[in-house]
């Protein structure tokens, strides 16, 4: 017995495969990380802080997975906030009124990047402190 055929309605841009879909992930990847260095205030604060932590990790006197540690927080912290900018950029693309789901999505994004702050915080204080 067969299973009925199945219409799969999925993005007319799922199309690529191998290489092509590669190179295009990547392009898009990259659109993204200027979309939001150019449009988002807190991503570019957060890349300035990166540009002095990272270094500094490398040249800290820890072991290697204490530098991994360092730098996978403040990385960490960037994810969240990319992730943070696109909720916020849905929602707004999805109406500008004021809608306490739209609120709470955007609060609850705020959330995590304070967490990921938090996360960050606790642990350069931990490494660097033993």
């Amino acid at each position: 017995m067969t299973q009925p055929h199945r219409e799969h309605h999925e993005s007319p841009f799922k199309g690529k495969t191998g290489l092509t879909r590669l190179f295009n992930a990547l392009r898009y990847s990259l659109d993204g990380l200027r979309a939001a260095f150019k449009h988002e205030d807190a991503f570019r604060q957060e890349c300035i802080l990166a540009a002095v932590l990272i270094p500094l990790a490398l040249f800290m006197p820890v072991s290697g997975a204490g530098k991994a540690l360092l730098i996978g927080s403040v990385l960490f912290l960037m994810i969240v906030e990319l992730i943070n900018s696109a909720i916020e950029a849905t929602v707004d693309r999805v109406s500008l009124e004021h809608h306490l789901l739209a609120k709470r999505a955007k609060d609850i994004g705020s959330a995590a990047v304070l967490l990921a702050l938090v996360n960050l915080a606790c642990v350069w204080g931990l490494v660097l402190l033993g």
